[in-house]
């Protein structure tokens, strides 16, 4: 059975819990109590490069971010 973490505690303990799937642990993050993504450990080489295609074809289709949207995103959800 996956283990269920929230947001909060996957970015604080990002590190540890990579460990623990490279360990075979599944991981499922939540907002709140909603699951919004599974993470699991890539088992073959065969598997890594099918999903680095995967990613670049993906990110071929997306539009070009700007700086100012990074800077934007940067400080996006904190109070000013």
């Amino acid at each position: 059975m996956a283990r269920h973490v929230k947001i909060g505690e996957a970015k604080t303990h990002l590190s540890a819990l990579l460990a623990e799937v490279e360990a075979g642990e599944d991981l499922v993050i939540c907002r709140g109590a909603t699951p919004i993504a599974h993470v699991t450990r890539i088992d073959s080489d065969q598997e890594c490069a099918e999903l680095r295609e995967t990613m670049r074809r993906e990110r071929a289709r997306q539009q070009k971010v700007t700086t100012a949207e990074i800077l934007t995103w940067r400080h996006e959800g904190h109070e000013r």
